[in-house]
């Protein structure tokens, strides 16, 4: 098990360092620090542009389709130094991070050249039409119905949660090709323009007071044929092959953006005295060894990967973290006491009480803690699935 990089990745690092810190005390930086997905929409594409002009918006990508063909420590390397530099959160991580492996793995020829370009150069914004209201955890149960009239499909249905819906340009839509099936019989995985007079787009508002995700309603709304990925009826392959991507390198740096979370817990309990109570301390130790522990078990995963995949290790990662980050958003309004729940003058919130509102979510979306741990005893530990009854 290797607890450090190896010494050829601090030139990397170093690189990656110097770009960063350019851009956000030059060009941009009204945007360094900004942390949610809706405020600075069009200053963020064109940061989104810069990333992938200076080949640093996919860089985990094949050469041949804008990327570096980055290692997975390279691409952890550059993940860290984007959170040390406070960088702002990616509204095209969808694209990248999910769709354009998927394309890689499972498109065409065609949808390759058309699609990938885009994403890597910053020009497109995806969103993901999977959960629906009655199909969350239990995503097998889409009901959005695709039918097919060549040379298109027409698509009905709803879905919800949508992070960046409001202004994606495309989405991958999850939806049934085959009427009558059910579960993960009989599923599409199409690519539709968000674009179109088929769609209507309703921010869902959280208590946070921002509207990082959607409801998305389909009324016959177009996919062309083209540009369904996989063969008909194998949507729920290329579907879960996606979510497979989602747990790899994308989630290995976050410890970075923790532990800029952590400093500012520690420095507002210094501030105002609450490091004196000695249980404040003793919950502030035990995040930081939480941290810790985070770290190295990326560590672990990246030393045991080879050919660029990901040790059963990683499946653990996502449960973790999430009870984690929650127990860090409790410990953060404890240590601000009242002043926690007392918003700014322009009604928005401090940001360790946002952290406290936001992260109460975390256990839930990407799949719930349960799911999580049915998903390691499966595919982490092999373990027969429970038969269902009769």
């Amino acid at each position: 098990m290797q607890l450090a990089f190896a010494p050829e990745l601090e030139a990397f690092r170093g690189e990656a360092a110097a770009w960063l810190e350019g851009q956000l005390s030059g060009p941009f930086r009204a945007l360094r620090g900004l942390n949610n997905h809706v405020d600075q929409i069009e200053e963020r594409r064109v940061w989104e542009q810069a990333l992938g002009e200076a080949g640093w918006g996919c860089i985990g990508w094949p050469t041949q389709f804008g990327g570096r063909a980055a290692s997975i420590t390279q691409q952890v390397v550059f993940a860290e130094e984007y959170a040390r530099a406070q960088a702002p959160s990616r509204i095209g991580h969808i694209g990248v991070e999910l769709l354009g492996p998927t394309l890689v793995a499972f498109g065409t020829p065609d949808q390759q050249q058309r699609f990938l370009p885009d994403i890597a150069q910053g020009r497109s914004i995806w969103c993901q039409g999977y959960s629906e209201p009655n199909a969350g955890s239990d995503l097998a149960n889409v009901r959005t119905r695709a039918q097919r009239k060549d040379p298109v499909y027409q698509v009905d249905g709803q879905k919800i949660w949508t992070s960046m819906g409001a202004f994606a340009d495309w989405a991958f839509v999850l939806c049934r090709t085959e009427p009558g099936s059910v579960g993960p019989k009989g599923l599409s995985f199409l690519l539709l323009d968000m674009h179109q007079s088929g769609v209507t787009v309703r921010p869902i508002r959280q208590m946070t007071g921002e509207a990082e995700f959607c409801e998305v309603f389909f009324d016959g709304a177009i996919a062309q044929v083209t540009d369904r990925i996989g063969a008909e009826g194998d949507g729920w392959k290329v579907a879960m092959a996606l979510l497979g991507f989602e747990r790899g390198v994308s989630t290995l740096a976050q410890q970075m953006q923790f532990k800029n979370e952590l400093d500012a817990v520690i420095a507002t309990a210094r501030s105002n005295g609450r490091a004196r109570d000695p249980l404040i301390r003793q919950r502030i130790a035990d995040a930081y060894g939480g941290l810790k522990i985070m770290r190295y078990n990326a560590l672990r995963m990246l030393s045991t990967a080879d050919a660029g995949a990901l040790s059963a290790a990683a499946y653990t990662y996502k449960l973790y973290w999430s009870s984690w980050h929650r127990n860090l958003g409790e410990l953060a309004m404890d240590v601000l006491g009242p002043a926690g729940e007392i918003g700014q003058t322009d009604g928005s919130f401090g940001p360790l009480t946002r952290l406290f509102l936001m992260s109460r979510a975390d256990t839930i979306y990407a799949g719930t803690n349960q799911i999580q741990r049915n998903i390691i005893a499966e595919r982490a530990l092999g373990l027969p699935r429970e038969p269902r009854g009769p």
